[in-house]
């Protein structure tokens, strides 16, 4: 919630990055099995996605997603930031997150350095009211969020992997975020929420007793059942509007009058049932899925870049955020007066 006694901070510009060439469905149509699961909506491909190539880093494609900011903002930008927060969905390090990393590769030397890795679907909204709270109550006035789909390639191109429903959905790539300590492109008011007895409802296995860092055979992957399906799609379909309603409310806009609308993007049906709630049409709900796939916590931003870059965001204008994060553990919503770069 907001406190006007604070300063007010903004999101004054977004940037993104995709890897490699578009992957067309028929990659893994190649490798199916027969399997009633694709046939759930959770799991209906998009038309394309992106890959990260293996040797791919997420410091590298954090570092892909900064340069137009830096082009827009001056070489001085990134000497400037105070706060540095990240969320990576695969890190490369599972000791490390790559927040040091991405400082030193771009010349950063933030007094505050995060690395996130709760947040899921809806981390770009849960690093913006982070930031937000640091530039608030500290003397720091810059901060730079980034959020980094990456799995998609490495996990779900696995031999065994690729051969399951859930394979053709996800893609990979970056996108961050600038706020600084001002009033030019107002964040209007933040809404997370945790739902702890929703925690332990999405596995990651190996299909098998192996550890996922112990040797031995077995393909990791986050793992379904078709009752755990049904639950996260009920999951998500309340709890996006109750979070997104929620923000609209304390900034006293209806849903129906919101400018635009950016969610993450896990499937079509999501996509409409959103807009649905909130009595939006659908041409101010951006729809990236067919073109990047599921790119969870990457979704928001990198939606907001290819929606501004096509001038589908007007200055001035009540751009609501929302998502949901596993299986349903985490939710956020964010409002801001458009006025980005």
């Amino acid at each position: 919630m907001t406190d006007p006694t604070m300063p007010t901070v903004s999101l004054i510009d977004v940037a993104s990055y995709l890897p490699g060439n578009p992957v067309p469905t028929e990659y893994f149509t190649q490798f199916a099995r027969s399997d009633r699961m694709a046939k759930n909506v959770m799991f209906r491909a998009p038309k394309g996605r992106h890959h990260v190539a293996r040797d791919e880093t997420a410091v590298d494609m954090v570092e892909r997603a900064v340069a137009p900011l830096v082009q827009r903002h001056g070489s001085q930008l990134l000497s400037r930031i105070d706060v540095l927060i990240t969320h990576t969905q695969l890190p490369d390090n599972p000791v490390l997150g790559c927040g040091p990393e991405v400082a030193r590769r771009l010349g950063m030397r933030p007094g505050h350095v995060f690395d996130i890795h709760n947040g899921g679907c809806a981390a770009f909204v849960h690093m913006m009211g982070l930031a937000r709270m640091i530039l608030q109550t500290t003397d720091a006035r810059t901060a730079l969020i980034a959020a980094t789909q990456n799995c998609a390639g490495p996990v779900f191109t696995q031999t065994e992997i690729r051969k399951l429903a859930q394979a053709p959905v996800p893609g990979d790539g970056c996108g961050v975020g600038l706020l600084v300590k001002d009033d030019s492109a107002p964040i209007l008011d933040i809404e997370c929420r945790t739902y702890p007895e929703f925690a332990g409802d999405m596995d990651f296995s190996t299909n098998g007793a192996r550890k996922y860092w112990e040797p031995g055979v077995g393909q990791g992957c986050v793992s379904f059942t078709e009752s755990k399906v049904t639950k996260v799609f009920a999951r998500g379909n309340r709890l996006v509007p109750e979070v997104a309603l929620a923000v609209c409310e304390r900034i006293g806009v209806k849903g129906r009058d919101i400018d635009t609308f950016v969610t993450n993007q896990p499937n079509r049906l999501f996509l409409r049932n959103w807009h649905d709630a909130l009595e939006l049409p659908a041409e101010r709900h951006p729809d990236t899925f067919d073109r990047c796939g599921n790119l969870f916590a990457a979704g928001i931003p990198v939606t907001l870049d290819i929606t501004n870059r096509a001038g589908g965001l007007r200055n001035g204008s009540v751009v609501l955020m929302a998502a949901f994060a596993h299986a349903g553990d985490f939710a956020g919503a964010a409002a801001v007066r458009w006025g980005a770069a």
